[in-house]
């Protein structure tokens, strides 16, 4: 599970094992905003394929009933449900050594030998940290914990890549289906709300 802290903690802990009986995983979750909070929930497939929008909207559901039931957030608030997409952040460990040999952009909120930003060869992992071999030939260690953000940067290679992965079709692939990125919206009020439930796909 991605590493997380204080609410996002506690509300990934509640949803992953309701994603884990559906078969799928949490990639990323967020809680953005104040007044209406959006809790955004990226997720994979068990087997690391990519998502569908009906996939979103299952998980929605399942999402929106766990969260209706430990009621987390106090008022209303939305949520946010999308696939982790080809270009994906890079929040566990597996994902470092699933995406090994593929270009990643990070940045820590720790310096590490002075410096906050690195772009460069994904190269596994090593003892809790992300290892990427930098433009010069150098290894740049960061660990996990201290990771702000890491996302694949989009390459021919990493197309390629993943749409083996996820078994696209040649049909599929020509009509550009694999750069899709599923996305769902669910308008969800919470206890102070009033407002419907509304699902739409951007």
């Amino acid at each position: 599970m991605p590493h997380l802290g204080g609410l996002e903690a506690r509300i990934a802990g509640r949803i992953a094992p309701t994603l884990a009986d559906l078969g799928f995983e949490l990639v990323r979750l967020s809680v953005l905003g104040r007044e209406t909070p959006t809790v955004q929930v990226m997720a994979d497939r068990a087997d690391g394929t990519l998502i569908s929008v009906e996939d979103c909207e299952q998980i929605s559901h399942a999402v929106g009933a766990v969260l209706d039931v430990d009621d987390p957030i106090p008022g209303a608030w939305m949520l946010e449900v999308s696939s982790a997409g080809i270009d994906r952040p890079l929040t566990r460990l597996k994902d470092w050594d699933r995406f090994s040999g593929h270009l990643v952009k990070a940045e820590v909120d720790v310096p590490i030998d002075g410096r906050r930003r690195f772009t460069g060869v994904v190269m596994g992992t090593r003892d809790g940290a992300g290892l990427i071999r930098l433009d010069d030939g150098a290894e740049a260690v960061l660990p996990l914990a201290d990771i702000r953000k890491a996302r694949l940067v989009l390459t021919d290679a990493l197309i390629e890549a993943s749409a083996a992965l996820s078994g696209v079709k040649q049909d599929q692939a020509e009509d550009g289906e694999e750069r899709r990125v599923p996305k769902l919206n669910a308008g969800k009020p919470g206890k102070k709300g009033s407002g419907k439930k509304a699902l739409g796909k951007n």
